[in-house]
């Protein structure tokens, strides 16, 4: 929580003439200055620098902030916001790729928050305002019962009737193989080329540095990365690269 001290400091320089001595921000009393308002402003440019990536390694989204992080993720403005997205990843595809025919165009995707929502997951933990327990979250995965992201299943049809051979890389264990198989076809992705979760060796590697290995062993069979999409930062960080990367927003969570 170390980086909110600058924001309370000018906050409480900010309302010092108006507030009392058992003053709260999540009870504020009214006075000359909208303290909601000064609350939502906070919250979104901190949610924003989230997707910028200037805000990381965090933990647990910030207390005050939970309740706008959930009105965001549930709401019409976050699909639009990933249905963007995918919009340029359309017209990135319009004009990028045209498959040789010799099998080594590829493109990569994430899994989780990217083709398969954890919403419902996050629902009964806080947003990300709770730690994550790793058990709760493995037990979620293991019900198969996370939904698809409808946005990104079209993009996955897409890209996969164009030719190009789609890899998905996810950070899950391969422990988790079934049931994220499973999870998958359920709710509609099918032909994809290999999926890669993290095996005995990958344990205690950071997330970034797994991806980039499993990005290198494409390039290294021959494969020419189009594209990723992916809800964080560690899906696309370091090299071998893909020509283009698409973020979908997520501030539930960070993933290093």
């Amino acid at each position: 929580m170390a980086n909110l001290v600058p924001f309370w400091l000018l906050l409480s320089a900010l309302l010092a003439p108006f507030a009392s001595g058992d003053w709260n921000i999540l009870r504020p009393k009214k006075s000359h200055l909208d303290l909601g308002d000064s609350l939502k402003i906070y919250c979104e440019s901190w949610r924003v620098n989230v997707e910028l990536n200037n805000v990381k390694g965090f933990e647990v989204v910030p207390q005050e902030c939970i309740s706008h992080v959930k009105k965001y993720m549930t709401s019409s403005q976050y699909t639009a916001d990933s249905e963007r997205a995918i919009e340029e990843v359309k017209l990135y595809l319009s004009t990028c790729c045209s498959p040789e025919g010799d099998g080594t165009d590829a493109w990569i995707f994430d899994v989780d928050d990217t083709l398969l929502s954890n919403i419902p997951f996050y629902k009964k933990h806080g947003f990300g305002g709770e730690k994550l327990n790793e058990t709760d979250i493995e037990e979620w995965m293991r019900s198969s019962k996370a939904p698809a992201l409808e946005h990104t299943l079209k993009l996955f049809n897409l890209i996969r009737d164009k030719g190009i051979k789609i890899f998905l890389i996810s950070s899950r264990g391969e422990d988790l193989r079934s049931p994220t198989v499973d999870n998958l076809i359920q709710v509609g992705f099918h032909g994809w080329s290999a999926l890669t979760l993290r095996g005995l060796e990958d344990e205690g590697k950071e997330v970034q540095k797994y991806k980039i290995k499993a990005r290198q062993r494409l390039v290294d069979e021959g494969y020419h990365i189009w594209g990723i999409v992916g809800d964080q930062w560690s899906s696309f960080e370091g090299l071998p690269a893909a020509d283009r990367r698409f973020k979908l927003p997520n501030s539930m969570y960070y993933v290093a």
